[in-house]
């Protein structure tokens, strides 16, 4: 299996703060990694140094294959707001098509032969393509308003367009930071597909379980400076890093127990120590370093009161709202309950932000009532992320909101005690919020709002940019949270973990209560999928081979004409599965442009042959 990347000796510091130092790893050719590692660790850094938008500190080599083509998506997309969605995507199509960059050049500079070289150059190498290649893609990824400028675009709008970018380059090796951030679940699960079928070697930083489990076949850690890898899914490798931990932890056992014994002897009078070897004595200090490991991994503690709840929480009556002249709520009637734990889903752009900031008191309805009760205390964790000053520390951020914080049992934590807890040690409180990493700052604005003590948490996809294991505490501290939540996720283990039914947004302001955990919801949408299928199969018109008449009236067909009209009704379902195929191949957006090409040319003719067999056989049939 050949080498993709050889990475030796790469480190990256930031101030007085090593991220890592000296790492050295290899992937191979189909390799599919996640990595993983608590946020600020360096994960994102490490990504952009191998896509080569950062560097690495002291030298370090980071060696891709001769000529491999590499494709990176980052965790922020930065577009030109003016720019239509189309443009912009063809805009950066130029690096990848030199034949289609010359012809544009060509047409903008005027010269007559230049621009007869470069239309040559487009016809031999069928470039006119390219047009139909970023409609299919864009397509694929739910984009239909091509003209629509970028400025306009939602979140999870604007990170569609960024992996239309990222697939149209063919790429044999993709990089990815945080690639399902914004994306609303059908297309999580369609670019789930893309990377199972795609042969691509694949590296990249996700928190989304389920994603990462159905796509890489090896995860990546970084623990305490040190990358480790392990083969097979998220599942296996918490099992295989368990394991390493139980082995690790003997070890450190043993020479705890062989440190006591040499302890008594270097603690031995001066006199004897020198008689004795030196190299017992530089084995000693060795020992004891292997010995001072430990293996206790810090994680965030959520520790906070729930204010009282009374009995009424939000009552919503014939609500009604429309936004830019679209519906995003349809005489909405809800009476939200104690403890009740709710979960909303819908395809980007339906109205799911909006809704919470009506909730939330943010927002006003165009009709209807919406009341709170007068003992909630809402909690708001807004999708954009926590609000700060310039130069704003993160002492200074927390002291603005409070110096204490209620704890569950009744007595207070200064906030300092809770930074703490929520994994900034002393050394971070005056470290300005700006430079934080994407991750901390989640972290820091989710200690922010629950120190609040809110008896209803509205959370609008509270685990973007969350490391794993800080995941995993929110997913418990939520479990047991007495008052009532409201959450936007597309992260579908998160739903599972922490709602009991769901608000599904169909559009056109219509909203489906289903009681049930997502996975569930998928499974009844598959079974009823399937039933429609199946009803279709059943009421659809008869094939032309099926509608042959036995009327004895009408002439009967020679030896010759029967036996041709047999090969018809062969010929016709076979062409007809290979058109169908050819179909589903070309919808898939995963087609690199020679074959597009090769599988267009031959759909037209499949319906040129399926036209004139259908008339044959009409004829022979009549």
């Amino acid at each position: 299996m050949a080498s993709y990347l050889q990475v030796e000796n790469i480190s990256k510091s930031y101030g007085d703060r090593t991220l890592f130092s000296n790492i050295s790893f290899n992937i191979n050719e189909g390799d599919k990694i996640a990595l993983v590692a608590p946020n600020g660790t360096g994960k994102s850094s490490l990504l952009k140094i191998l896509a080569g938008v950062e560097h690495s500190d002291r030298g370090g080599d980071v060696k891709f294959m001769k000529d491999i083509k590499v494709a990176f998506l980052d965790q922020e997309c930065h577009f030109d707001p003016k720019r239509t969605i189309f443009d912009e995507v063809y805009a950066r199509m130029g690096d990848l098509s030199p034949e289609l960059k010359e012809y544009e050049e060509a047409v903008a500079s005027g010269d007559i032969k230049r621009l007869e070289r470069a239309m040559a150059a487009m016809d031999a190498t069928n470039g006119w393509g390219m047009e139909q290649k970023i409609r299919q893609v864009l397509s694929s990824l739910k984009i239909e308003r091509w003209n629509q400028p970028m400025g306009e675009l939602s979140g999870g709008e604007a990170k569609r367009v960024a992996l239309a970018c990222m697939m149209l380059q063919d790429a044999e090796f993709i990089i990815m930071v945080e690639p399902t951030n914004h994306l609303d679940i059908d297309i999580i699960e369609y670019l789930e597909g893309y990377l199972q079928r795609s042969r691509c070697t694949l590296l990249m930083v996700t928190h989304d379980r389920y994603f990462l489990d159905r796509v890489c076949n090896t995860i990546m850690e970084i623990d305490r400076g040190n990358i480790y890898t392990y083969r097979g899914n998220y599942t296996e490798y918490l099992e295989k890093r368990e394991e390493r931990y139980q082995n690790m932890q003997a070890e450190i056992d043993k020479s705890r127990n062989l440190l006591r014994r040499e302890l008594e002897w270097i603690r031995s009078t001066p006199q004897a120590r020198t008689g004795k070897a030196r190299y017992r004595i530089n084995a000693f200090y060795d020992l004891k370093d292997k010995a001072s490991v430990s293996l206790r991994t810090d994680s965030v503690e959520i520790d906070v009161a729930t204010s009282r709840l009374g009995r009424k929480i939000i009552d919503c009556m014939d609500v009604n709202l429309s936004f830019e002249g679209r519906k995003m709520l349809d005489n909405f009637s809800y009476k939200f309950t104690r403890g009740e734990r709710v979960g909303i889903v819908g395809r980007n752009g339906v109205g799911k932000t909006t809704f919470l900031n009506l909730m939330a008191g943010n927002l006003q309805p165009d009709s209807g009532v919406i009341e709170q009760g007068e003992t909630l205390r809402i909690g708001y964790y807004t999708q954009r992320g926590i609000n700060f000053k310039p130069g704003q520390t993160v002492l200074e951020c927390v002291q603005e909101v409070a110096d204490v914080v209620k704890a569950s049992d009744g007595h207070a934590i200064s906030a300092t005690t809770y930074l703490n807890r929520f994994l900034f040690p002393h050394e971070t409180f005056n470290k300005r919020v700006d430079i934080l990493s994407g991750g901390e700052k989640r972290r820091l604005y989710l200690l922010i709002v629950l120190m609040q003590n809110p008896n209803m948490l509205i959370l609008d996809e509270p685990t973007n940019d969350l490391d794993i294991m800080t995941l995993n505490v929110l997913e418990e501290y939520l479990s047991e949270f007495k008052g009532s939540l409201l959450i936007v996720s597309h992260d579908r283990y998160f739903l599972d973990k922490c709602v009991d039914h769901l608000f599904i947004f169909e559009g056109e302001g219509h909203i489906k209560d289903f009681v049930g955990k997502y996975s569930e919801y998928r499974e009844y949408i598959k079974e009823k999928e399937s039933m429609e299928r199946s009803e279709q199969r059943t009421t659809a018109p008869q094939k032309p081979q099926q509608q042959r008449t036995h009327d004895t009236s009408k002439r009967k067909l020679s030896f010759k004409e029967q036996r041709e009209l047999e090969q018809l009704e062969v010929d016709l379902a076979t062409l007809g599965e290979e058109r169908t195929t050819l179909e589903n191949e070309i919808s898939s957006g995963t087609l690199p442009y020679e074959r597009l090409s090769e599988v267009s040319k031959r759909i037209e003719e499949l319906i040129t042959l399926i036209d004139e067999k259908e008339m044959r056989w009409l004829e022979l049939s009549e």
